[in-house]
C-alpha cells in the first residue's frame, strides 16, 4: 500500500510540477496565448492552475512523511533549517495571500499592490512557497521528494517572469517605477 501510495504521489506530482513550469515557460514564450495570468477568471481555468499547485505540495509532503529522513540527517538541520523555512514561508505566504486576496491571487486584475511583504519583493507569494518546498525537502530528507520539489521550484522561479509583461501592460509606469524599487525575488 505504501508503495502504491508514494509511486501515485511521486508521478501526480512530478506531472503536476511538470504542467506547471511548461505551462508558464508557455506563456514567457508566446505571451499573446499566455495560459498565466488568466486572463478570464472561470473555475475550469481556475482548477487549471490550482489543482496542480496544490498536488505538487500534497505529493511532497506524502513522498516525505512515507520515508521519513531516509538520508538520515541530524534533527538539528532538518527542523533547524527544514522547519525554520517552511514556518516563515508560510507566515509570508499565507499573510500575503490575504493581503492580494483569492480573486487577485488567482490573476484577477486589481490595483497593484506594494504594500506589505510586497514593499520587500514584488513576489512574496512565490518566494514564500519556494521557501516551503526547499524547507519541506531539507526538513523530510527524503530523496523522492526531489523531482516533484525540484520541478515546482521552476514553476515558481519562472511565474513572474509569466505575469510581469501582464502587470506593465495593467499598469504601465506604475509597474515600471515599482520595478525599479523593489527586487523580483528577494
Amino acid at each position: 500500500m505504501t508503495d502504491a501510495i508514494g509511486t501515485a504521489a511521486l508521478v501526480s506530482g512530478t506531472l503536476s510540477a511538470g504542467w506547471l513550469a511548461s505551462m508558464l515557460a508557455a506563456s514567457i514564450l508566446v505571451p499573446r496565448h499566455r495560459l498565466w495570468p488568466i486572463e478570464r477568471l472561470t473555475i475550469g481555468n481556475q482548477l487549471s492552475i490550482w489543482l496542480p499547485t496544490i498536488l505538487v505540495f500534497v505529493a511532497s509532503f506524502i513522498l516525505g512523511v512515507l520515508d521519513w529522513n531516509a538520508l538520515g540527517w541530524p534533527a538539528f538541520l532538518r527542523w533547524g533549517v527544514g522547519g525554520t523555512l517552511v514556518l516563515l514561508g508560510n507566515l509570508v505566504v499565507w499573510t500575503a495571500f490575504f493581503r492580494l486576496g483569492p480573486a487577485r491571487t488567482s490573476g484577477a486584475a486589481g490595483a497593484l499592490e506594494t504594500g506589505g511583504f510586497y514593499r520587500w519583493s514584488r513576489n512574496p507569494q512565490y518566494v514564500a512557497d519556494i521557501a516551503i518546498l526547499a524547507g519541506w525537502a531539507i526538513l523530510c530528507a527524503v530523496p523522492a521528494t526531489l523531482p516533484v520539489i525540484g520541478l515546482g521550484i521552476s514553476a515558481l522561479i519562472l511565474a513572474p517572469f509569466a505575469e510581469e509583461p501582464w502587470l506593465r501592460e495593467r499598469h504601465g509606469r506604475a509597474f515600471d517605477d515599482y520595478c525599479r524599487k523593489v527586487r523580483r525575488f528577494l
